[in-house]
């Protein structure tokens, strides 16, 4: 089974991010005892009790101290069976990964997720990062350096010095400055790299300012050259594209975002954090003073959706399509009871003679064309 933790503080809001995060981190250590009072009331959710994946998400994991850490383990240990060969994540900002930081998370942790976005200093600051160019590499040699060879970094792409108002020089185009990230990013030799196009949402910084008027909305031909240029580029340095954003070495994939593309029960604990058994789904609230004052109370902070069977076909559909294992589509019959090949006949054939898609085994794949309009073709084959 599966747990994710998700904790919500960041020393500052980057301008692109809609997930739940606070700057203000007075609430912290209430926040890390409320988890570990849902840690242990929500101790049968899953079908066993036995983890083979922990992931720590948010906002800033890299916050936690030490002693707050250990508090977490501690009531993990307690409560849950961790496996021997359990992964272990943790996602960290570069600023963050001092030696220091780095000594007291080896205990913990075995896999580290750091974000660095980007290498070019101007796209930093557009989000509002808070680590430089130099603090990327630094931060992932000072990890491997002290034993952290399981590691993943994010980058983004689909910027471009235009969209920012910037005027844009001979040697900061858009595809050089991506092309010198995916160098940049290969030549720290980690085994897995996430890439992730720009968005920009409604209720963020981003999505004010293009209202405004201030930015212009991101190029989805641009975007669509980039994930090209991203797919040839990684391919070509050994990394296998396992799933639309991911690609790793050897076998180095992500094993707990695996555990969700492939259907598997997770808990998810923390403010907004959801959690999923197969028929159902629990959303965590996302306010961090009323999920401390509930879980004082004794009181699980979420709300429940019982899924249809056509609600989790179409979320199997949207989460399988983009993985190398494909839609198993005799799963798809066990939950709903249809034969996809049947009931949605005249998609599929379409999307086969575009070259988007093929069968094998009663297995839906996207071929390297289709990975381009991956979305598109989930949300045409939905059920409804």
């Amino acid at each position: 089974m599966h747990l994710y933790l998700h904790i919500p503080f960041c020393k500052q809001a980057c301008h692109y991010c809609d997930f739940h995060f606070s700057t203000n981190l007075k609430s912290k250590a209430d926040l890390v005892a409320a988890i570990c009072r849902e840690l242990e009331l929500q101790k049968d959710y899953l079908p066993t009790r036995e983890l083979e994946t922990i992931y720590f998400g948010g906002g800033t994991p890299s916050l936690l101290t030490e002693a707050e850490l250990g508090q977490i383990f501690d009531t993990i240990h307690q409560f849950y069976r961790v496996h021997p060969s359990a992964e272990i994540t943790l996602e960290a900002n570069p600023d963050d990964l001092t030696a220091e930081k780095l000594i007291s998370l080896k205990p913990y942790i075995n896999r580290l997720s750091i974000g660095l976005q980007s290498f070019h200093e101007p796209y930093l600051r557009f989000m509002n990062r808070a680590h430089n160019a130099a603090e990327s590499e630094a931060s992932v040699k000072r990890a491997q350096d002290h034993g952290f060879d399981n590691l993943t970094i994010d980058l983004m792409y689909g910027m471009s010095e235009k969209m920012l108002g910037m005027e844009e020089s001979e040697t900061a185009s858009e595809d050089r400055v991506w092309q010198k990230d995916l160098e940049m990013a290969v030549a720290l030799n980690t085994p897995h790299i996430s890439a992730y196009n720009l968005t920009i949402e409604p209720k963020t910084v981003l999505g004010n300012w293009l209202k405004k008027g201030k930015i212009k909305s991101v190029n989805e031909e641009l975007s669509a050259r980039h994930f090209e240029q991203m797919i040839m580029y990684l391919n070509a340095s050994r990394y296998e594209q396992y799933e639309i954003s991911n690609f790793a070495r050897d076998g180095h994939y992500a094993r707990h975002n695996s555990s969700y593309w492939k259907r598997r029960p997770y808990l998810g604990v923390g403010p907004s954090a959801h959690s999923f058994n197969g028929p159902s789904r629990q959303y965590n609230i996302a306010n961090n003073a009323l999920y401390i004052q509930s879980l004082t109370e004794e009181r699980l902070p979420f709300e429940m959706e019982i899924l249809t069977s056509y609600d989790q076909v179409n979320d199997y559909l949207l989460t399988s399509l983009r993985t190398i294992w494909g839609c198993d589509l005799r799963i798809i019959q066990e939950l709903a009871g249809i034969d996809l090949r049947e009931t949605h006949k005249k998609y599929l054939n379409a999307f086969m003679d575009y070259g988007w898609v093929f069968i094998e085994d009663n297995v839906l794949f996207l071929t390297y064309n289709g990975k381009l309009f991956a979305d598109r073709i989930a949300s045409d084959l939905f059920v409804v």
